[in-house]
């Protein structure tokens, strides 16, 4: 009977599998590998609770039937064990081999050890009613844990399962047991087998989807993983290749720019006439738009460099607006806008009044540039524990849709052409970097061709006294100074020459370090002035060192039109004093008088005097 049931088996479970891949067979193929691993995993464990069942079975037989038989039944468990031990230990490494291969290999297997288990049941005639109970209920017990054993995988399921409970079925139906012959109770028992088994077999089908389902799931998210840090990854490529944009290309535009800023100045301090002299102003104005522009793009380079240092102190909110009101006043007058100021006289807050007066000039700038008519308002107001301070303005207002995006680089309403007199959209990208450096809340409310309203929330504390504004140096007086200039541009040297010289200083000049130090042997400057980047391996930092080996305490001002955040934390972190080019006359002179007054007092003092974000 066995010889004709074991086409069959293997034909049930060969008909199960094609149903399994005609179902899904590309879920057969993405969780097979994990299949086989979990196969190999059990084929380790079972063995033992097996073999615990086949030695109780055969302790049994032996009690009625021939020793001899059930010892070699026994033996037959165990070899067929220690087969699949080994067997399904190698089939997840056999990679070379196709998947379906190796799990038709694990379903001859099951298909083996059901049939082996499946022999026990030819000492029933031989067992009493109890032990014939007692090896059902055994061999019952194997095929409910083949459900988790093979992860309800029908074909090596069902090749373990069919042999055993057919066999056992047959064993109740046609087979008496000692002392008796089959009765309709030993008949129902079959047919509750097979029916056992049968629930078995939709369990296992059950169990084998969520199996399916959750590697599937697991791949699923192990690929959007991998997805997500590729899209990371590509994102922060593109946030490094922007910042390399934006240092190069500000570094190549801020030469020449740096260059005309010096001339220019040198310019109107010459004899010139009338006309000439608007014409050079005219150009010097151009050459201060072009730079706030440039300036933009420094403090975003600042910015993502972390060389932006918070300095708290407390100040007056009435004073301080005061000035920016007048400022701005004759830019908004221009426009024939009201620009209007009300502050009480006792608003003090305690924050970084260099850093928030760059966002104050940016919403301020930004309102008086998308207002046509009507005016634009700064309002100071207490609410409880905070000052609210609030930039109002009667311009074209911002849709809902776009008030999310206005703080987003380069990004500018109603400007496709690029129109330069908008700026460079990067205005509130600043302020929202710096409100989040202060840890201060920025509110924006707006209508569409109402207007906008900035609220900047600072806590409020208690006024203290205060001297006055320190008066700006109006002697510059640097008659007979020794200048030390290094710089790799010959139209930068010339231009600094030519400024200096005007104010009576001897200027020495060179493009690089050695060919300072050289002149530094000759004669000893009270002061140099060094580009950041030199050519080659040369650079800013080299050059100070090397002429401090020979003049030590120099007063050094480092310049740079690098605005790489690696260069600018190089140069934070030299304790410098440092200008961005394009430099003005007044930002040099006046680095060179704090450079000369503090060289005694603070050597290595880093003071930043380009009217943006300070470096220290």
């Amino acid at each position: 009977m066995r010889s004709l049931l074991s086409p069959l088996l293997v034909w049930l479970g060969l008909r199960a599998g094609q149903r399994e891949a005609q179902e899904g067979n590309q879920e057969l193929g993405s969780v097979s590998q994990e299949l086989l691993n979990l196969l190999a995993k059990q084929g380790r464990r079972v063995p033992y609770p097996v073999g615990l069942s086949a030695v109780v079975i055969a302790m049994m037989a032996g009690e009625h039937a021939s020793h001899l038989g059930a010892v070699l039944w026994v033996l037959l468990i165990f070899a067929v064990l220690a087969l699949r031990w080994w067997a399904l230990g190698r089939l997840p490494q056999l990679r070379e081999v196709p998947a379906r291969q190796r799990l038709r290999w694990a379903v001859m297997l099951s298909l083996l050890n059901g049939l082996v288990f499946s022999a026990s049941l030819a000492f029933a005639p031989f067992m009493s009613d109890y032990q014939r109970m007692v090896q059902t209920i055994l061999l019952l017990g194997l095929c409910a844990g083949a459900v988790a054993t093979t992860a309800g995988y029908r074909p090596v399921f069902l090749a373990f399962v069919v042999p055993v409970t057919l066999a056992n079925a047959l064993a109740w139906g046609l087979v008496g047991g000692i002392g008796h012959e089959v009765s309709w109770t030993d008949m129902a028992l079959g047919l509750l087998t097979i029916g056992f088994g049968w629930i078995l077999s939709n369990l296992a089908r059950d169990t084998y989807r969520v199996f399916a389902e959750s590697v599937l799931i697991r791949q699923q998210q192990s690929r959007n993983n991998q997805q997500l840090r590729l899209a990371l990854n590509r994102a922060e490529q593109a946030m490094q290749a922007k910042t390399r944009f934006l240092a190069a290309a500000s570094h190549d535009l801020r030469q020449p720019m740096h260059t005309l800023s010096l001339l220019g100045a040198a310019l109107v301090k010459q004899g010139l006439d009338a006309r000439s002299g608007e014409i050079a102003a005219n150009m010097n104005l151009a050459l201060t738009a072009l730079s706030s522009q440039m300036d933009a793009l420094l403090d975003i380079s600042k910015l993502d460099a972390e060389v932006v240092e918070v300095n708290n102190q407390v100040f007056n909110l009435s004073h301080w607006l005061g000035r920016l009101h007048h400022e701005f006043l004759p830019v908004a007058q221009r426009k024939r806008l009201e620009l209007m100021l009300v502050c009480p006289q006792g608003a003090y807050v305690d924050s970084d009044p260099v850093l928030l007066e760059r966002v104050l000039r940016n919403l301020i700038d930004n309102a008086i540039k998308y207002t046509q008519a009507g005016q634009v308002s700064i309002g100071v107001d207490r609410v409880g524990d905070l000052w609210r301070l609030t930039v109002r303005d009667t311009g074209l207002g911002i849709a809902e849709h776009e008030q999310a995006r206005v703080f987003e680089e380069f990004y500018q309403i109603g400007n496709k052409e690029r129109d330069r007199s908008q700026g460079l959209g990067l205005g509130l990208s600043i302020v929202s970097r710096l409100v989040d450096l202060l840890d201060l809340h920025l509110e924006l409310n707006s209508t569409l061709g109402l207007g906008t309203t900035f609220t900047l929330s600072i806590e409020a504390v208690e006024g203290v006294s205060e001297d006055d504004d320190a008066a700006v140096v109006d002697e510059r007086s640097l008659q007979g100074l020794r200048v030390q200039v290094i710089d790799d541009e010959e139209l930068v040297r010339i231009a600094m020459r030519t400024l200096l010289e005007t104010y009576g200083c001897q200027v020495q000049s060179a493009g690089s370090t050695r060919e300072a130090v050289l002149q530094c042997l000759r004669q000893k400057p009270d002061i140099a002035l060094i580009d950041l980047r030199l050519r080659g391996s040369d650079d800013g930092l080299s050059a100070v060192r090397s002429l401090r080996t020979g003049v030590p305490g120099l007063p050094v001002v480092l310049i740079s039109g690098d605005t790489a955040p690696q260069r600018l934390r190089e140069a934070h972190d030299a304790g410098l004093t440092l200008l961005h080019k394009p430099v003005s006359e007044e930002q040099l002179l006046l680095a060179m008088e704090s450079a000369l007054a503090h060289s005694r007092s603070r050597p290595d003092a880093v003071k930043s005097v380009d009217g943006g974000l300070s470096s220290q």
